[in-house]
């Protein structure tokens, strides 16, 4: 490779992370108008059920469906912080229930006048694969532009399932932006359990 090949690339474009940091690309992508749908029949027992009130339920909810990935914004939140979220009449948070059990966490964010964000779409571990996330991201488009929007909106990041931004394409939204995260490592803080998401390494401060 030539040294101009070598600029090209910015292969000096690295980064310190301290210990006791994590750090993430995120993903911004946006949906302006609603795409033709892929149809899927709700399985029978399945049931979307309101939750926004009860945020014991959510907490568990968020925690089982995000903590393999370290899903952390909720997480680290007081119960004012998030209280002030949910008990907000213009946003939506759902469970999606198999009949024995909350399986999946739906939550749409009106609060803006001519956009709705998708703030989580997730499914417990046991859950994915099934055609679940489907059901609930055609949920949240049809809902979301039932009312007069201008755009639809989500960000994703590594700390995800490997084949969410795939499969948010393929629901039909354009990315659009890509940053870099670096925030304090939950892990460490207490917030979540140190051996969750494995796969992410934990950099814990020198003694």
């Amino acid at each position: 490779m030539t040294s101009a090949s070598a600029a090209a690339l910015n292969l000096n474009g690295y980064t310190d992370l301290p210990p006791g940091k994590i750090a993430t690309i995120v993903t911004y992508l946006e949906m302006r108008k609603p795409p033709a749908l892929p149809s899927i029949q709700q399985p029978e027992g399945w049931t979307l059920q309101r939750i926004d009130h009860d945020h014991g339920r959510y907490r568990s909810l968020f925690r089982t469906v995000g903590e393999p990935w370290l899903w952390f914004s909720r997480a680290v939140m007081s119960d004012d912080e998030l209280a002030a979220i949910l008990d907000d009449p213009k946003v939506e948070a759902y469970a999606l229930h198999d009949g024995t059990g909350d399986v999946g966490l739906l939550e749409l964010d009106f609060r803006a006048d001519d956009e709705v964000e998708l703030a989580f779409l997730g499914l417990v571990p046991d859950c994915i694969g099934q055609g679940a996330g489907r059901f609930l991201m055609n949920e949240a488009i049809n809902r979301a532009f039932a009312r007069p929007i201008r755009r639809f909106f989500v960000h994703t990041c590594t700390l995800d399932s490997p084949g969410a931004l795939t499969f948010y394409t393929r629901s039909g939204f354009t990315p659009y932006r890509r940053a870099i995260e670096v925030a304090d490592d939950p892990r460490l803080l207490g917030f979540l359990p140190r051996d969750a998401a494995p796969h992410i390494p934990l950099l814990s401060p020198a003694a």
